[in-house]
């Protein structure tokens, strides 16, 4: 009982540092914008980021992405001892990469760790191949798409306002920001909740406090979305500089385009039950504004190491969660 009081623990506290990690997706075009002070700006993205709780619940109807990072480790081979190595690593791994200003991406972070415990205690049969693929092909996919749908809003929202002052457009749509951040912080808040709340329930269902995700009560939920609002409201300052600047200049129309793209992106996946990072998709729609204004205002040497982040954050959690395993298995915790 009191590993499982202690994996709960940790579990809410990835969730709390999930937040101030990813403060930055949602706030950075609006505050390098000035639409926004920084400490309005994540007052802002955190009420959404708990409203999400609501809209999840009671307007698409369950947490589908919570019940698919339950299944990335077969049923049979989860221990709590698993649970604890995973979490410890995605928390070492997100406050590393909070302290160098990297976005990585905290779901893949929770989701390597999680994966690599597993597999160090039972080998690759532990894990579920086919929930792994497809997470681990949207590491591609959703910046990708989120480029895509940005560029495409961006050409649109040009072309229609081709003819308007540019003073005048600029206020408009400064205004719109609001809207526009206040909708990606409701995807960030509904896809990354919901990990940690897998992650508490596969720790449930292990030692036999529940029988799946779908039984699962109301604090949970509700205790990660808050958690998540606490964490965006203390910020993350250090990757505000690299996802606002240095990718490319963002304006305040360009930043309305990135973020509803981005926001769309992530309510498909919502409703796909896929969990994707909000770093990659949030990053992939501000490419995809630049871009639009020429392949050149995008600088590729960054994204390039953004990229390589991204690929390396699962194998390297995962290695450190196995590490980790090994040496909580040394300790004769169980």
């Amino acid at each position: 009982m009191t590993l499982l009081i202690i994996v709960v623990v940790l579990a809410i506290i990835f969730d709390f540092i999930n937040g101030f990690h990813d403060a930055a997706n949602s706030i950075a075009t609006i505050v390098t914008t000035r639409v926004l002070t920084p400490f309005q700006a994540v007052l802002w993205a955190a009420s959404f980021n708990f409203i999400a709780f609501f809209v999840a619940k009671y307007f698409i109807g369950g947490f589908g992405i919570a019940e698919t990072v339950s299944k990335v480790v077969w049923e049979e081979f989860i221990t709590l001892p698993i649970i604890l190595s995973g979490l410890l690593a995605a928390i070492a791994w997100n406050l590393l990469t909070w302290r160098l200003g990297i976005p990585s991406s905290s779901s893949h972070t929770l989701i390597g760790g999680f994966g690599g415990a597993a597999i160090c205690g039972s080998g690759f049969q532990s894990i579920h191949g086919g929930v792994i693929i497809k997470i681990i092909s949207f590491i591609f996919l959703a910046p990708l798409i989120g480029m895509v749908i940005s560029a495409l809003i961006t050409i649109g929202v040009v072309w229609a306002f081709r003819k308007s002052n540019p003073r005048k457009a600029d206020n408009i749509f400064k205004k719109l920001q609001l809207v526009s951040s206040g909708l990606f912080s409701l995807g960030h808040g509904m896809n990354d909740s919901q990990k940690v709340m897998g992650i508490i329930a596969t720790a449930m269902i292990a030692v036999g406090k529940m029988e799946s995700v779908d039984s699962m009560p109301d604090w949970i939920p509700l205790t990660c979305f808050a958690a998540i609002g606490m964490g965006t409201m203390i910020g993350g300052w250090r990757i505000v500089k690299t996802m606002g600047s240095k990718i490319t200049k963002v304006t305040p129309i360009e930043g309305v385009c990135a973020e509803t793209a981005g926001a769309i992106t992530l309510f498909i996946t919502e409703i796909l039950k896929i969990p994707v990072s909000t770093t990659h998709t949030i990053t992939g729609a501000i490419m995809g504004v630049g871009a639009v204004k020429r392949l050149s205002a995008v600088r590729w040497g960054i994204t390039i190491n953004l990229l390589w982040a991204w690929i390396l954050t699962i194998p390297v959690s995962a290695l450190l969660a196995g590490f980790i395993y090994l040496v909580v298995r040394l300790l004769g915790i169980q």
